[in-house]
């Protein structure tokens, strides 16, 4: 199964370029993990960008309301789409300064939380690359998830 990362505008600050860049290094050994830059914009815009790009994949918003899961917790959900045939590729969704649209989280096929609290769109683009390679790495029994 592909992943692909739709974000809405391009890290800017030093820390978030390098994480973005060492984590999208470490996952390349676990698959194919593209991050889309998307141009910045308001939320409807953005929204609306960010459907158009995902259409035909398997979409899940992140967003503070989502649902909260563990690292545990999306392992399980990877996996069990990796075990349906018909995903070819998961889109993560991160939306505009001011988050995503109800009609982009009524139209995405789940709704994640990275935290409950609301994250800067760089700090979370940090915080999912490192969840995706911390999952990758607990699929594969490999120590980096203790």
């Amino acid at each position: 199964m592909r992943h692909r990362i739709l974000v809405a505008g391009k890290p800017a600050l030093a820390y978030a370029k390098s994480g973005v860049a060492e984590y999208l290094k470490r996952l390349s050994r676990y698959g194919s993990y593209d991050l889309v830059e998307l141009k910045a914009g308001d939320s409807e815009a953005v929204s609306a960008t960010l459907l158009e790009r995902s259409r035909g994949d398997y979409r899940i918003a992140l967003d503070e309301r989502g649902e909260a899961l563990t690292t545990e917790g999306w392992e399980r959900h990877l996996g069990a789409l990796e075990m349906r045939g018909e995903i070819k590729r998961v889109s993560f969704l991160i939306g505009a300064a001011d988050g995503h649209t109800g009609a982009l989280r009524k139209e995405a096929d789940a709704v994640w939380q990275l935290s409950r609290l609301t994250l800067q769109h760089e700090l979370a683009l940090v915080v999912l690359l490192e969840q995706l390679y911390r999952v990758a790495t607990l699929k594969r029994g490999e120590p980096y998830h203790r």
